[in-house]
C-alpha cells in the first residue's frame, strides 16, 4: 500500500479553496527538493521541471482529500503568489521571520 503525503494547494483566485491533495514521497521530493524546503511556487515548480512538472500534478491532481481525513500538511504549492518570496525567499515556513508569527509559532520554531 503506498503512504501519501498531503500538499495543501493556495492560489491567489478569489474563489481558492485551499485543497490538499496526496502525493507520493516520490512526487514530494520532486516538487520540494531541498532539505527542509516545505514551500514551493508554482512558477518555479515549471521553470525547474519544465514537463515534467504538469506529469507529475497530474497524477496529484487525481488523489484529493477532505481536509478532516488529512493527517498532517507535508507542503504548500502556492499559484500567483510570487510576492510571497518576500517573505518566504528560502521556501521553508519555520524561516518566517518571527515578526510575522505569532508567540507560539516562535516557541515552536525556536525564534
Amino acid at each position: 500500500m503506498t503512504e501519501y503525503k498531503n500538499i495543501q494547494i493556495i492560489d491567489a483566485a478569489k474563489n481558492c479553496s485551499y485543497s490538499i491533495f496526496q502525493a507520493t514521497q516520490e512526487e514530494l521530493d520532486r516538487i520540494f527538493p531541498d532539505k527542509g524546503q516545505d514551500i514551493e511556487y508554482a512558477e518555479d515548480l515549471f521553470e525547474r521541471l519544465v514537463e515534467d512538472a504538469e506529469n507529475i500534478l497530474s497524477k496529484i491532481w487525481a488523489r484529493p482529500i477532505e481536509k478532516r481525513n488529512a493527517n498532517g500538511i507535508h507542503g504548500t504549492l502556492f499559484y500567483d503568489m510570487q510576492y510571497r518570496k518576500d517573505f518566504l525567499e528560502n521556501k521553508r515556513e519555520k524561516d518566517l521571520a518571527p515578526m510575522y508569527m505569532n508567540e507560539h509559532q516562535r516557541r515552536l520554531f525556536g525564534k
